[in-house]
This record gives C-alpha cells, sequence and structure tokens, in this order.
C-alpha cells in the first residue's frame, strides 16, 4: 500500500463574500496546519474573491 497519501486531507473552498462552496482541492496537513486562503474566481459573484478553506 503507497505511503505517500496518508497526509494528504480533502477540503472544500468557500468564497469570503457570498459563502458559496464551489471549490474542493487536497492540501497536506502536516505541512500545512492552518487554514486554506486562495484567491479564485466565484460564479456566483462573477469576480475573483479569497477562498477560505472550510470545516
Amino acid at each position: 500500500m503507497p505511503k505517500g497519501r496518508e497526509d494528504r486531507e480533502h477540503i472544500t473552498l468557500a468564497c469570503s463574500q457570498c459563502r458559496s462552496r464551489t471549490y474542493h482541492t487536497v492540501k497536506n496537513r502536516r505541512n500545512d496546519t492552518e487554514r486554506l486562503e486562495l484567491r479564485k474566481y466565484c460564479p456566483r459573484c462573477r469576480a475573483h474573491h479569497p477562498h477560505r478553506e472550510t470545516r
């Protein structure tokens, strides 16, 4: 069994303006302990906004 996938965690990103959950990604929970925040395009707002990791 491969050992490389044990630290990877599936997360959902939500728009900081409208709170819609439009993106899903994977992060390494050992290297990135705090919440991930990326600037992505929100189709509901029709603009680029920061998207934060939801729990």
